[in-house]
């Protein structure tokens, strides 16, 4: 695979995630009845709701930055893990009537950000043997 298919391929895991992340934002801080129910449902409303909506403001803003997207891509995995989990155990895959969209939603974002950590483990091997956190 051409260097320049690889790059736009990394781009679009990017700009799925990030895109996906961002475009919640407006329903958590706006309290849409649908957020405030999904956050009630998990014992965590308002402040989860909220704070939830601000850490995944930061992990699209990461994900975009080539630097920093795989900080933003295991701050996705965690976000989007624990929405996965509230969903299989406490609010079930179709939450209100949405078709199990936020669900899906949440998978995409997992497997988006999953893909470029895989992508980006020499940058974090590299980090990591010079910080002298590890002997590689």
């Amino acid at each position: 695979m051409s260097i320049q298919y690889k790059n736009a391929g990394i781009w679009l895991l990017r700009l799925i995630a990030a895109f996906i992340l961002i475009q919640t934002l407006f329903f958590k801080f706006s309290a849409s009845e649908e957020s405030v129910y999904i956050f009630t449902e998990t014992g965590m409303e308002p402040w989860g709701r909220i704070g939830t909506g601000i850490a995944e403001l930061v992990a699209a803003i990461l994900i975009l930055v080539p630097v920093t997207t795989w900080i933003g891509s295991l701050m996705g995995i965690g976000l989007m893990s624990g929405a996965i989990f509230f969903h299989l155990t406490k609010l079930g895959i179709v939450v209100k009537n949405d078709g199990g969209l936020l669900f899906i939603y949440a998978l995409v974002v997992l497997i988006c950000c999953v893909f470029l950590l895989l992508i980006n483990r020499q940058r974090i091997r590299q980090l990591l043997k010079n910080s002298g956190i590890i002997k590689l």
